[in-house]
């Protein structure tokens, strides 16, 4: 975990595409370098190779090995979900009784580990499974055991593994447990975290992660949960959902509601405004940090235009009228979803929006697309709020 820049959060992708394993693909930064797919079978018409439902909810997909995974809301159960890759067929199920909650269901994503799932739901459980079977192996339930209070739309931080740890925001500055028996390393006193998931990063060797709390960004010692420095920072409704975004000794923050977006540079510590971006107001979908730019959806829910700002300045490269929705980056390319369902893929270029093909992927149908599209060797995995799936063939 040492080397200098963003642990989790290089703009660089790995030379191979590995498996698409949790929230934010292989390097936790919504890049992948896997180049086993072609827009043009995105032009026009998707070719669907299976669908299936998971029940109501916004977790995304992970891929590990031959099978996905994912989380929704069945009645009154929250179900974690392994499904074959190749037919979109249940392998197993695991269910708990979990209220479905306004805009219902699960939000956040589980993440496959060294043979386990670990799975997050939005009243605060935090499960261990063997990714074979769906047997638990150890569980914790963050609300009763370390008195973390849920934010007003319910727990929705994905775990992040990292060594022996694995991270929740969970309380007012995040949670570790050990990944092998999930005993409490160190946690918050109480309070009230947020929505994003921990961030992982390492400026000077120096292992940090950086949680949203309920007013401010923090950063804290790894191994021992030692706050290090915090930043203000406020939204209505304290809704901090997407993703910090982390390069060298600078960190992008941004919220929707009209916040916008800043670039704090942490180089001498305490933290430093060095540029601010209104017209970066990302309400929960993450910005992507590709070639020293940043790609994003500003705006909230129902109007998003996508942007892309240059990292240093700040300054507004291009934007484009695409609605609110969600993206990542594969092979140089961005993979936009709308809220509607409608599919966009551009060249990930501040020169100018390029797009190279569009269709209508998964029509909503009366629910909303804001689950983060997947790309992982040759298929393209999409959700919606109401816990379709679809898995459609863009391979070469």
């Amino acid at each position: 975990m040492a080397g200098s820049g963003a642990l989790g959060q290089a703009a660089t992708p790995k030379a191979r595409a590995p498996d698409w394993s949790g929230w934010r693909g292989p390097n936790g930064t919504g890049v992948t370098a896997d180049s086993n797919w072609s827009p043009a079978k995105l032009n026009g018409k998707a070719e669907v190779v299976w669908r299936a439902n998971v029940g109501d909810g916004y977790s995304a997909i992970s891929v590990s090995g031959k099978n996905v995974f994912t989380m929704g809301n069945r009645d009154g159960n929250d179900v974690v979900c392994c499904l074959s890759g190749g037919s979109g067929e249940e392998v197993w199920t695991h269910s708990y009784p979990c209220a479905p909650g306004s805009y219902p269901g699960p939000r956040a994503t589980p993440v496959i580990d060294d043979g386990r799932v670990y799975a997050f739901s939005r009243e605060g459980q935090l499960f261990c499974l063997e990714v074979d079977t769906g047997k638990v192996v150890w569980q914790k339930h963050c609300a009763r055991d370390l008195k973390a209070g849920a934010p007003q739309w319910g727990f929705a931080s994905s775990p992040v593994i990292a060594g022996e740890l694995v991270l929740v925001n969970a309380g007012d500055h995040g949670a570790a447990f050990n990944r092998k028996t999930g005993s409490v390393v160190w946690a918050s006193d109480g309070g009230i975290g947020n929505y994003s998931s921990a961030v992982l990063f390492s400026p000077g060797d120096k292992n940090q992660v950086a949680f949203f709390g309920k007013t401010d960004i923090q950063a804290m010692d790894l191994a021992t949960g030692k706050k290090l420095w915090s930043f203000p920072w406020q939204t209505s409704y304290d809704v901090m959902a997407a993703d910090p975004i982390v390069s060298g000794n600078r960190m992008f923050i941004s919220s929707g509601y009209k916040k916008g977006g800043v670039m704090l540079d942490f180089a001498k510590g305490s933290p430093q405004e060095v540029w601010t971006a209104p017209n970066m107001g990302t309400q929960f979908s993450s910005c992507v940090l590709f070639e020293k730019h940043l790609y994003g959806i500003d705006g909230n829910a129902g109007s998003g235009a996508l942007r892309c700002l240059d990292f240093d300045s700040g300054k507004e490269k291009w934007s484009q009228n695409v609605g609110f929705g969600s993206l990542i980056i594969a092979d140089g390319k961005l993979i936009v979803l709308n809220e509607a369902g409608r599919l966009f893929v551009a060249e990930a270029s501040p020169t100018g929006y390029k797009e190279l093909a569009h269709c209508e992927a998964l029509p909503a149908k009366g629910a909303k697309c804001w689950t983060s599209p997947v790309l992982c060797k040759g298929r393209l995995f999409l959700r919606n709020s109401k816990g379709d799936v679809v898995s459609i063939d863009v391979s070469k």
